[in-house]
């Protein structure tokens, strides 16, 4: 049973980052375990479900959250915003980028996070110029996929710039999962001095002679079993700590999206509290005033 289930994640992981059409992931799947309702409940433990492990109400006294809906870098931009109630007056800010399936109760929740560890969250819908992330996520990966990369990072490059401005200076940090963990560590060469600090969750990586342009002390967490992610990650890793940027950390025996704890399968919590400790580590020495 192992064995099919680490079959059955392949699947999935071909699934959500090749664009490939459910149906054929149910057939084949179906082919593994005997049945089309065997398959449809594993799937079931392997796909996210946003809701299933909230660890932060969204009305928790501790914080103050918002949505807020404007214009960045001439088109329309959403971000949720989680605070603590009494945050420090140099409390630096932290980007939180959403994976694949866009802005969701998830990712909402890790912004929460975020926030009970002292810092300023804000977690951007880059769907909002299409329209905003849909509830069904097979539609929110088919706009991933027609997403416009440039603009999506323009906007995240101008938002650090004006909290810099606007605060007198304010730390900027990032965090991202999976198409998030590939954008903070495209953000981290785009952004220059305006991030001071990022997290890469199993995101695929620039080219490693990218990693001289990067000002931001960097953290990467890749999964021992996404060879997919590390193909690219540890020679990102790599280039990061030469250029004394940062390094990369290999998590052994644990899956592509260790870190979300509403894919059932998937999540391992030795693996993912460690990562997070680090990523606080990062962010309290490069963040904090």
């Amino acid at each position: 049973m192992t064995d099919l289930r680490q079959r059955a994640i392949d699947l999935y992981d071909a699934f959500t980052h090749e664009h490939r059409d459910r149906r054929q992931l149910l057939r084949e799947t179906a082919l593994l375990v005997g049945s089309v309702a065997a398959a449809e409940a594993l799937i079931a433990t392997i796909a996210a479900s946003p809701a299933a492990a909230q660890q932060i109400a969204a009305d928790d006294p501790r914080l103050v959250t918002e949505t807020k809906t404007g214009v960045e870098a001439g088109k329309p931009f959403t971000a949720y915003f989680a605070a603590p109630r009494q945050a420090a007056r140099n409390a630096g800010y932290v980007l939180v980028v959403h994976e694949n399936r866009g802005l969701n109760a998830h990712i909402k929740d890790v912004a929460r996070r975020v926030a009970l560890a002292g810092y300023r969250a804000i977690a951007p819908d880059f769907l909002a110029p299409q329209g905003g992330t849909p509830a069904d996520e097979d539609q929110a990966r088919a706009l991933i996929g027609t997403l416009d990369y440039d603009l999506a990072l323009a906007q995240a490059v101008a938002t650090a710039q004006r909290m810099k401005r606007d605060t007198s200076g304010a730390r900027v940090g990032a965090v991202g999962f999976c198409w998030g963990g590939a954008f903070v560590n495209r953000l981290a060469v785009a952004a220059g001095q305006a991030l001071d600090a990022g997290a890469s969750y199993y995101g695929p990586a620039p080219a490693p002679t990218e990693a001289a342009k990067v000002r931001a002390a960097m953290v990467v967490h890749l999964a021992g079993k996404d060879a997919r992610v590390n193909a690219t990650g540890v020679p990102w890793g790599e280039a990061l700590k030469a250029a004394g940027r940062g390094e990369a950390f290999v998590y052994p025996e644990v899956d592509h999206a260790f870190n979300n704890d509403t894919s059932a399968a998937r999540y391992d919590k030795s693996a993912a509290d460690l990562a997070w400790s680090r990523t606080l580590a990062l962010f309290a020495k490069h963040l904090d005033g």
